[in-house]
């Protein structure tokens, strides 16, 4: 068995706050203390009958428990990042020349890309779908939307998919047509499943690269196939990578069904959390899909009337599924963003609560993705019946504010309501931090910046209350709740972060100055005051097994 000792550094863990070292053994973390007991765990191995042992001389620098992202698409996420990117295009011209600039370094082939955002662009809309055929010579091209609820397409791929494509077709999809479009554009990599893994692969490695041990992935038939899902979890369990666990975002009616799908699936044991993740209650507030209660602010709809997005399940059919995976021992989860998206998710938690009692729907622990638009009545209903919140706090750093895009879709007012972190939180509702990557990168410390500096002071959380929502707030999510502490006896899933100040910081400054006095034992976390570099990631674990390692500790 490898037996592995840090010391010399900070180790963050409830087992002793003024932690210096810890020791991995196999697996698992053996032992958390001091530099006497370092010391002592040295003595004891160059003894008689001594194992051995290798020492690692941290010189200052943190170990944590590895990050957790909660919501994530991998084999996109690397997708995304070898198509043309655009998230940094500054305007609508910029965008046509970049996938000019891809058509003529790859003549005839079909271009992906994604991340633009129309609406810090002067002419304030996307690329036409004749501006697509100029720019890219007739051939296919498929660009995703920053959110990649919506699309604009070429005519050539829009006819591949067997979409309609009128005079003057303008070349957005969304929902159904989105789906059909996005298929056709990934067809490649139905018939390339080498290809497939190795883009898993190097998703995998870029989350661990940012201290992350572990992803749920949010698959769903309209996002990837069960094939898809199959060979990342066998990719992470093969090699030492981040460990994948599994949500399937597919409507069922009954437990018959529940089970059935289950075993279509055909995951391992472990891998799989539950019929959730993107089973879309409504879109996203950027691409104007997102179910609302009150119209956009920005748009008319049809014909000129005004817009609420648009909600794709009923309350009646979210009610059987609930229903059907807490019998089948499942979670149960949807995607709901807008304020009627998550009324309508909330009132089919509720609906199910009345046929199995709250606490059967409660111990389930099923959850919202991203729930965006929720408010004080709906933070009650989620806290009453045991309701994870799976939050992106990027979403509220990117989009939000008073001057963001989210302003822009539902006014000032409206888009400073959204991403109450903090009255979450004080309800007693679990929350668990992701990036929902493609759409904003792997950036754990940033995504916890972000709940801790949201735009709205009165959502945010402490750093330390942050923090402990991208660790084992993750595994929490996964009903795993006996990891994401550094703790003897706890899985050995941890990173190595670069020297740097260690401090407390939280919403309350009275709290603040109490918390960094050393008498108090509260654990420092890196400064992340808006403006000041993010941690970087020395070296990960996972269950012992290095997934990333930059060179540096030795």
């Amino acid at each position: 068995m490898n037996r592995v000792l840090y010391r010399d550094g900070s180790v963050y863990s409830p087992a002793d706050p003024f932690a210096t070292a810890v020791l991995v053994e196999g697996s698992s973390v053996a032992w958390v203390g001091s530099e006497e007991g370092a010391d002592a765990q040295v003595a004891r191995s160059r003894g008689a009958g001594g194992e051995p042992l290798e020492v690692v001389a941290l010189e200052g620098a943190l170990v944590t428990p590895a990050f957790v992202d909660a919501h994530v698409h991998t084999t996109e996420t690397r997708l995304a990042l070898e198509g043309v990117d655009l998230s940094g295009a500054t305007s609508l011209a910029d965008a046509l020349d970049r996938v000019s600039a891809a058509a003529a370094a790859h003549p005839g082939r079909l271009l992906l890309g994604s991340g633009w955002d129309e609406t810090g662009w002067p002419e304030q809309r996307p690329p036409s779908a004749a501006e697509l055929d100029r720019a890219a010579g007739g051939a296919e091209v498929y660009l995703a939307r920053t959110d990649i609820h919506s699309a604009v397409v070429s005519p050539a791929l829009a006819r591949r998919a067997g979409l309609e494509v009128p005079s003057g077709w303008d070349g957005r999809v969304e929902r159904d047509d989105h789906h059909a479009a996005r298929d056709a554009a990934h067809a490649h990599l139905r018939s390339d499943p080498a290809r497939r893994r190795e883009l898993q692969r190097l998703a995998l490695r870029a989350a661990a690269a940012a201290g992350i041990g572990s992803v749920h992935e949010c698959a769903a038939p309209h996002v990837g196939s069960p094939e898809d899902l199959r060979d990342l979890v066998a990719t992470s369990r093969a090699e030492a990578l981040p460990e994948v666990l599994a949500l399937w975002g597919e409507l069922v009616a009954d437990e018959d069904r529940a089970r059935a799908l289950v075993e279509r699936l055909d995951l391992p044991d472990g891998a799989f959390l539950g019929l959730g993740g993107d089973l879309c209650v409504d879109g996203a507030l950027g691409s104007r899909t997102a179910l609302l209660r009150e119209p956009y602010s920005d748009a008319p709809g049809a014909a000129g009337a005004p817009s609420r997005g648009h909600g794709y399940l009923d309350a009646a059919a979210m009610r059987d599924h609930v229903v059907a995976c807490t019998r089948a021992g499942l979670q149960a989860g949807v995607h709901a963003i807008g304020d009627a998206g998550v009324d309508l998710a909330l009132e089919g938690f509720s609906l199910a609560a009345e046929v199995l009692g709250v606490p059967a729907v409660a111990g389930a622990r099923h959850r919202l993705e991203h729930v965006t638009g929720v408010d004080a009545a709906g933070i009650a209903t989620m806290a009453r019946l045991g309701l994870v919140a799976s939050v992106q706090p990027a979403f509220d750093a990117a989009w939000g504010g008073p001057d963001g895009v989210y302003a822009t879709r539902l006014g000032r007012e409206r888009a400073l309501a959204l991403h109450p972190f903090a009255p979450l939180a004080a309800a007693g509702v679990p929350l668990a931090l992701g990036s929902d990557s493609p759409v904003t990168p792997f950036a754990p410390w940033e995504a916890v910046r972000a709940a801790a500096f949201p735009h709205v002071r009165e959502h945010a959380v402490s750093a330390r209350a942050a923090f402990t929502a991208s660790t084992r707030g993750g595994w929490r999510a996964a009903r795993r709740d006996g990891e994401g502490a550094l703790v003897p006896g706890a899985p050995a899933t941890l990173a190595v972060w670069a020297p740097s100040d260690l401090v407390v910081q939280a919403p309350d400054d009275r709290f603040q100055a109490w918390s960094t006095d050393a008498r108090s034992g509260t654990p420092g976390l890196p400064d992340l005051t808006p403006g000041t570099p993010a941690p970087r990631c020395l070296r990960t674990l996972v269950r012992g097994r290095t997934a990333h390692d930059a060179g540096v500790l030795s």
